[in-house]
């Protein structure tokens, strides 16, 4: 499936070159693969219906960050939300996009996508090598009625600098003391233990191949890959499944102005029904846009994405923004992008 939308994306769109129009201009991004099962979607529809081309390179959200602050790309995408002094210091402006979930996925024989169920601190302990079993007591205390192999965990994690790993990072470093003080959070960390695969896409290839192996990718990732993936308990203790609904309860009470930058982590957030590793993904743009015309392009892609991409995103299990973001939004683009002159490029 991304596989075939990819090549919408970067190679089919260029059948519709003699539909372009005089104005129409490509503009390039590169960043975060959680989100870009949706945007590969609106890319390839919104050059159906523009004929405008959106290039954009799963490259993990440190190379997004990467190519933004090096100016290589119209845009960036991470979803590790740069902090204010990076933002300040490279001037650029963030905004999210979409809200997705990060899910842990196993293969393990007979178990079922749902079936299996795991807490923050197994999870925690699952990835500081302090538990190799599938059958160890603490798995099985959370799963009585599951049929677990005497079998090694394999471990899978990100190779590359990723915001799904920081989410991943940021939430057992919530719910597990030793992993904050033994690991901590970040894009990028020291592993105990496991194997990298690079992108979402690489850690859900390893899991697929690898018997007995646990991984963790953005939630359709896993299922466009076929993965089964485990129920995990929330900060009010229940037990819960990845959907559009558990990720837009933990979603519903976020403040985006209460962060510079909107860069709302939502992680481990309380609530009868939410999904414990929600996430936002963020855009990012320079204040100052040197090339005007590519600039707005990109405005104008999101701001089609916001008004015309939200079934496409839900059909993915993204939960799209709120109209009252999206607003919140448009202002920040009016007041804080200009042209090099200093004239506003959004009205």
């Amino acid at each position: 499936m991304l596989k075939r939308i990819f090549k919408q994306v970067s190679i089919g769109v260029a059948l519709s070159a003699a539909a372009l129009t005089a104005h129409a201009i490509d503009i390039t991004g590169a960043g975060a693969s959680f989100p870009y099962p949706a945007y590969a979607k609106w890319a390839a529809k919104y050059n159906e219906e523009t004929g405008r081309r959106i290039n954009y390179q799963s490259i993990g959200s440190g190379g997004g960050q990467q190519q933004i602050i090096a100016k290589t790309v119209d845009f960036g995408a991470s979803d590790d939300p740069m902090k204010a002094e990076a933002l300040e210091e490279h001037n650029l402006l963030q905004f999210p996009a979409i809200i997705g979930g990060v899910v842990p996925v196993v293969n393990i024989q007979g178990v079922e996508p749902g079936k299996l169920k795991l807490s923050g601190k197994v999870l925690a302990d699952i990835y500081l090598k302090k538990i190799t079993k599938w059958n160890d007591e603490a798995i099985k205390a959370l799963n009585p009625d599951l049929e677990l192999p005497n079998a090694s965990i394999v471990v899978v994690h990100r190779s590359d600098g990723s915001g799904t790993t920081f989410n991943w990072t940021n939430y057992l470093s919530k719910v597990s003391s030793d992993w904050k003080n033994n690991v901590g959070e970040g894009k990028a960390v020291k592993w105990p233990v496991g194997q990298g695969g690079k992108g979402n896409e690489g850690v859900a290839a390893y899991v697929r191949q690898l018997k007995n192996s646990i991984g963790y990718v953005e939630y359709a990732y896993a299922k466009q890959n076929k993965l089964s993936w485990a129920q995990l308990q929330n900060k009010d203790g229940n037990f819960v499944q990845p959907s559009e609904e558990t990720f837009a309860a933990a979603a519903a009470n976020a403040d985006w102005n209460s962060v510079p930058g909107m860069g709302v982590v939502l992680t481990d957030e309380p609530g009868a029904d939410s999904w414990p590793i929600t996430a936002a993904s963020f855009i990012l743009v320079h204040k100052v846009q040197q090339k005007p015309e590519n600039g707005k392009a990109v405005l104008e892609f999101f701001d089609w994405a916001f008004k015309n991409g939200q079934q496409m995103a839900s059909e993915l299990d993204y939960v799209p923004m709120p109209e009252s973001v999206v607003k919140q939004i448009a202002e920040k683009w009016k007041a804080e992008i200009k042209a090099a002159d200093g004239s506003p490029i959004w009205q």
